[in-house]
């Protein structure tokens, strides 16, 4: 009997309950990856987060996590090549995360095929984030094995398309798809589950736990937010994000301004603007760790803080999470 995508999509990771924690930038810490991978998740690794943000040296980083947990974490790969040098580092990071055990991999932005080469070499897997079909054929052609569908609940750079379509535009390549972006209770998890999705992928859900180091000001607003104080702004990266709609945002804006769009539209000019966004988003959202007031920050968050009422440990996450999944299972099985 051929295996259902969920079936697979939980051999291919050696996990028991379909949820990954998304690699986030700045909130995956190494205590936030552990307790999911503990609970029966798996926990993926933000290396930037990690290293910058805080403070491990890489492969040290890498062997705390296992100190906290043996079970399976997983590996963030931005693979865009806007530099020589940043191309390198991924490089240089992702052998160091295979040395050390690591067997999932996603990948995000540029062409996976190189990634795939390395990881399929030693029998791990490797799932790629896209938001509409055109990404998604991309990673096909590179030999990924699954898929993370972003949708326009998402939290971050978002998608476009609800959850739902997402599915049936990318059902036809005949891989696992994992949904990402809008669930913050367990009855939505069940509820993608549901549509035909193999896993479910939780950011903001995540940062409102007791071992994600964000901020007690960042948390707050996720509690106290809903789903309309989620807007999407062009001026913190060059496309759209989404973000809690706080008096930083508004006085920020959402649209690039005359210059920005100018630069991002050129060959020769969109990567120093990229870079100058890049260099005030990291500042700003590390700075999110520790200022405990807020003023003067933003929030990265999705649609699902709707759902989001308290600050709960991950583990506990999980494991709600997992019963109601169970639940609705043998509902279905009777």
């Amino acid at each position: 009997m051929t295996p259902s995508a969920q079936e697979l999509f939980l051999k291919q990771t050696g996990i028991r309950v379909p949820v990954i924690c998304g690699p986030m930038y700045p909130c995956s810490n190494p205590e936030l990856v552990a307790a999911v991978s503990e609970a029966g998740g798996i926990g993926i690794v933000q290396p930037i987060s990690l290293t910058y943000v805080h403070g491990h040296e890489y492969r040290e980083g890498l062997r705390l996590i296992r100190r906290l947990t043996s079970k399976p974490i997983g590996f963030n790969a931005l693979i865009e090549a806007s530099s020589k040098m940043y191309f390198e580092r991924m490089v240089k990071w992702i052998d160091i995360a295979l040395e050390e055990g690591v067997r999932f991999f996603i990948t995000s932005l540029g062409n996976p095929k190189w990634v795939c080469e390395r990881v399929h070499a030693v029998g791990g897997v490797v799932y790629h984030d896209v938001t509409e079909r055109k990404w998604a054929q991309k990673g096909i052609d590179g030999g990924v094995d699954g898929l993370i569908a972003v949708n326009n609940r998402a939290g971050g750079h978002a998608g476009s398309k609800s959850p739902a379509d997402l599915f049936d535009e990318l059902r036809s390549f005949g891989v696992p798809l994992v949904s990402a972006g809008g669930v913050g209770e367990p009855h939505e998890f069940v509820d993608d589950l549901a549509l035909g999705y193999a896993a479910v992928q939780l950011g903001t859900r995540f940062i409102a736990s007791t071992e994600c180091k964000a901020g007690d000001a960042y948390k707050k607003a996720i509690i106290d937010a809903d789903e309309s104080d989620i807007t999407l702004t062009e001026r913190l990266t060059g496309v759209p994000v989404a973000v809690i709609n706080n008096d930083y945002i508004r006085g920020l804006g959402t649209k690039a301004g005359p210059l920005a769009r100018w630069m991002l539209k050129g060959h020769k000019t969109k990567h120093w603007m990229r870079t100058i966004y890049a260099l005030n988003s990291v500042w700003r959202l590390k700075r999110s760790l520790t200022k405990s007031n807020g003023a003067g920050e933003y929030w990265q968050a999705g649609k699902s803080v709707a759902g989001i009422h308290e600050v709960k440990p991950a583990g506990e996450i999980v494991r709600d999470f997992e019963a109601a999944w169970r639940a609705a299972a043998a509902v279905t099985s009777h």
